[in-house]
Order: C-alpha cells, then structure tokens, then sequence
C-alpha cells in the first residue's frame, strides 16, 4: 500500500486544508473545487486526508451502509432488523476514491460480473467506483477535462444520491452519496457551470511566493521520500489532533447557533456580489457553522462568514467585463465594504 504525505504537515496551502476539514465536518456544504497551478500539492493534499478522517460504522455489504439509516440502505441491508445490523457492521475508514480521468462509465457505475457470467452463467452486479466513495469521497483530479457525458451522469448521481444501472439485464439501484472533490488547472480549461455550481467551497491555489515556504515545502517532500514511514510517523501525533478536531467539531455542530443577524450579513452579502440563487448563502452559513464548531464557539459570528466568503462564493459569480479584478478579490472587496457600512 502506497505511504500518502501526512496532512499535518503540508504547508502553504491552509486554505484549502479548511476548506477539506469543512467539508469533513458537514457532507452537506456540497464539497470542494480546487484549482489552481501545477505543482502545489493539489492532490498531495486531498489524499492526505483519507489519514484524518474519523473511521465510520459500516454493514458488511459492497457499499458499507450506515447501520443507523436503514432508510438509506442498500436493497440488501434494507430488510434487516436493527439488531442484524449491529451485530453484522465494522468498524471501516472513510473512503476516500480516486477517479481516473479515462475511467470508463462501467467503472465508474458498476456492471455486469463478466467473469461469474462466462464461468457459471450467473448474472451479477460488479460495484464501480460510486459505490466505493458511498459515505465517504470521491476525488478527480482534472475535472475540467472530464467528458461531458461523465459530467451529466455524476450530477445525476449527486443529486439523487442513488445510483441507476440498468444495462446488460441488469437493474440496479445502490446508495451513492460522497463528498465530491474535484482539483485542476484553469488554464487547461474551464468547468461546467452546471458542475462548478454544486460544489460549495472552492479554493484558488498559487505556488508559494515567499522563500521560507517554498524552501520548507522541498525540505518535508525530501525528507517523506527519502524515509515514507519515518516522516508519517514523525506527523502522527499532529494528524491525530486534527482528527480528533473534526471528531469533535461533528459533535458540537447541531448546538451551533446561526443567529438572525448572521443570516441577515450572508444574504447582503450574496446581493451585493450578485450571485443567482441562494445556494452561496446557504453554503456559507453552512460552512461559517461548521468553522464555529471547528473552533468551539457556540454562534455563527461575523468573522467566521467573512473568513470564508471566498471559498463559497467566488465560484458563483457572474463575470463583470468591466473589473478586471479575480473573483476571490471581488468577495475579499465586498466582505470589505459590508464590514465598514
């Protein structure tokens, strides 16, 4: 099994380590894009997460349902009683899946067994990479190259949280509800508004500019591949405090209260931008309360929505011809101007 880098210790690149720590606390804030150039440890980062995330209760089928929502559950899981699912779940790691980019759709969806179908004429569903990023991630990297058709089919998905297969004499429905984290760069191409506009947060990343960073950066990447076990091991304490961070943050986020006065500066604040729908302030009161909860505070406060604004609204705004300014300073801007008014 291949050594990932320690989530602890990357550097340069704390806002997209929130974004991904939000977005373990609460699924629901819709995942995270993260673009921006080569090299900076987009998908370091993202696989360095797997080692933070608290381990889960799971029923011994493919899709490791929840035992404590049988209404989620598989067609399997589904008919037994509470006490079956108890005694039968383990304890798993949260998943955490790679998509290639040239994975093919029945990899993707799941397809027919082609091996039991010749040996034995059985016909049996084969589960793809959707079933195994249920309950937890699924990460593509280079999403803005990913083929349309393979677009509209994970925006089904995502919006259903189910997955259809019905092909080859097949019919298949099976949970399929993960954090979707998709990284890239700009200049190779944009992404679908239709797909931008359902992740929550994202996160513009640039290669370091200042010296330290960048000489600390080679030193820890030098250090992890001259002795994997040996740096992992020298990061586990940190990596399980952060875990123990989110554990905790899960805990205390339905006690999180989202006063009036906060819901009234997110909406501003969205109007002032111009962004369609109400998605972004919806996304940002969501993940200004799991950043309260991160940090133990029991209300959702000014500065924890203006910490945030860019990661959930940047994505979301419509281009203006005559500010030549990037998205992330447009909302910095806002943010600005609603906290001097």
């Amino acid at each position: 099994m291949r050594i990932a880098f320690p989530f602890a210790a990357i550097v340069g690149q704390d806002q997209m380590k929130l974004a991904l720590s939000i977005a373990a606390i609460d699924p629901s804030i819709g995942g995270v894009l993260v673009f921006g150039d080569r090299g900076t440890g987009k998908s370091t980062t993202v696989r360095a997460l797997a080692a933070v995330l608290p381990q889960m209760q799971a029923a011994r089928c493919p899709y490791h349902c929840d035992p404590a929502r049988p209404d989620e559950a598989c067609d399997t899981c589904r008919p037994q009683s509470e006490t079956q699912r108890a005694q039968a779940s383990v304890t798993l790691q949260v998943p955490v899946v790679d998509l290639p980019l040239g994975a093919t759709e029945d990899r993707i969806v799941g397809a027919l067994d082609l091996e039991r179908a010749l040996s034995g004429g059985e016909k049996r569903f084969e589960p793809g990479l959707l079933a195994k990023a249920h309950r937890g991630f699924l990460y593509i990297d280079e999403i803005n190259l990913l083929e349309d058709h393979l677009v509209d089919l994970l925006l089904d998905v995502a919006a259903s949280g189910e997955n259809v297969v019905e092909r080859e004499g097949l019919s298949v429905r099976h949970p399929a509800r993960f954090v979707l984290i998709g990284s890239g760069n700009p200049e190779e191409g944009e992404l679908r508004p239709q797909l931008l506009d359902r992740f929550g947060l994202s996160v513009e990343v640039r290669t370091p500019g200042d010296l330290k960073t960048r000489i600390e950066v080679v030193k820890r990447r030098d250090a992890f591949e001259r002795d994997p076990a040996g740096f992992v091991a020298g990061y586990a304490a940190e990596n399980a405090s952060i875990r123990d961070a989110i554990v905790a943050a899960r805990d205390r986020l339905g006690t999180v209260a989202v006063p009036d006065e906060s819901l009234e500066k997110a909406a501003q604040l969205s109007i002032r931008l111009g962004t369609d729908g109400l998605r972004g302030e919806l996304t940002l009161m969501r993940a200004a309360r799991a950043l309260a909860a991160l940090q133990g505070d029991g209300e959702v406060l000014w500065p924890h929505l203006a910490s945030l604004a860019p990661l959930a609204l940047s994505h979301r705004l419509r281009r203006d011809p005559l500010d030549e300014a990037g998205s992330a300073t447009r909302v910095e801007r806002a943010v600005g101007e609603l906290a001097a008014a």
